[in-house]
């Protein structure tokens, strides 16, 4: 399967990374979209931003507004889960 193509979001591009690669930790940074794929025929993935961090390592669990209702969640990622890394128009990744 090849990763997602990179979205257009407020004048940032995601990053073309895709899926976090097998064995490494996952790390976000506010801003960050995180992506929940559907594992299961009939489920749909869903999409939020990351609002906030509990780690300063940007590891799990993140704050998550999800785009579907708005709603903010403590969210613990699973294997079905990966961030797209947002970047700036110029191509250079916000700070931290």
């Amino acid at each position: 399967m090849s990763a997602p193509a990179p979205l257009k979001k407020n004048g940032r591009t995601a990053a073309a990374n895709g899926p976090e690669a097998a064995g490494t930790s996952m790390r976000a940074r506010v801003g960050d979209e995180i992506v929940v794929r559907g594992t299961a025929a009939g489920v749909v993935a869903r999409d939020g931003e990351i609002v906030g961090l509990h780690h300063p390592d940007g590891s799990p669990p993140y704050d998550v507004r999800w785009a579907e209702d708005g709603r903010t969640t403590l969210y613990f990622p699973g294997p079905d889960a990966y961030i797209r890394h947002l970047v700036t128009g110029d191509g250079r990744v916000p700070a931290r």
